[in-house]
């Protein structure tokens, strides 16, 4: 396990019995400070995957404001650790840090004191929640460009069956990427060669340094560009991503 984890303690022996049992689940703790400028000191030089927050801390600004600071600046999720709990203080913090509510209570504000189960639970669900958000957000991204780039993309699984294909893949070699969904790339492609060394991209050429491909319209295009495999874990490919563009005359 290699998430880092901020302790923000202002007391040192609580402060040591969580970093002893974050040590012992295997996460790892760059540091334990105790005022809330040290918490923003700290998140900027080791980039934690998560602080544990004490809310009442010595110093010029509490664990509330360092934690607004920390999510502003470096958009790193936040656990409050705190002995109170009255209404005030918990509708202060869902207020002023509001990514520390991604999940409900008490996974976002642990009450002091509390069992280590409780510790772990709420630090594993609420990082992976954020890397889901983060993935999710990605995915966005990688979609809008996939749509956007005037390089023909198609995704095939496994059995070589195609599974995605952008628009300029569909003017590149004139079919329907609705009706081309669960095909065999065979059936539009002619010419091409598939079985590729797993560990590596290939050229997308015959002899001729490109592959001629005729649509169902009997229109000839001749192709150019890259096989990429997606690897498992194991390094086996489970599906490929084909990039191909218009050869130049």
């Amino acid at each position: 396990m290699d998430a880092k984890i901020l302790v923000v303690e202002d007391e040192r022996i609580t402060a040591d019995d969580i970093k002893k049992s974050l040590e012992k689940a295997g996460y790892k703790v760059p540091a334990i400070v105790s005022t809330g400028e040290d918490a923003v000191k700290f998140s900027e030089k080791y980039k934690p995957d998560l602080v544990l927050m004490d809310i009442v801390l010595e110093g010029k600004i509490d664990g509330i404001e360092a934690a607004e600071t920390i999510r502003t600046k470096f958009d790193i999720p936040v656990i409050y650790l705190t002995a109170y709990s009255d209404k005030s203080t918990v509708e202060r913090a869902k207020t002023t840090h509001p990514s520390a509510f991604i999940l409900k209570e008490p996974f976002g504000f642990l009450h002091k004191p509390f069992e280590e189960n409780e510790l772990y639970t709420a630090i594993d669900i609420l990082l992976n929640r954020n890397e889901e958000e983060i993935l999710k957000n990605y995915d966005k991204v990688i979609f809008s460009l996939l749509k956007s780039i005037s390089d023909g993309v198609i995704a095939i699984d496994s059995k070589e069956r195609i599974k995605y294909m952008n628009s300029a893949a569909e003017k590149l070699i004139s079919c329907n990427k609705e009706s081309s969904i669960g095909k065999n790339i065979y059936e539009i492609f002619n010419n091409l060669e598939l079985k590729i060394d797993v560990s590596y991209e290939n050229n997308l050429d015959d002899k001729n340094g490109a592959v001629l491909i005729t649509s169902k319209t009997n229109v000839k295009t001749m192709i150019e560009g890259t096989i990429i495999p997606i690897n498992d874990k194991n390094g086996i490919s489970e599906s490929k991503i084909i990039i191909f563009r218009k050869k130049n005359p």
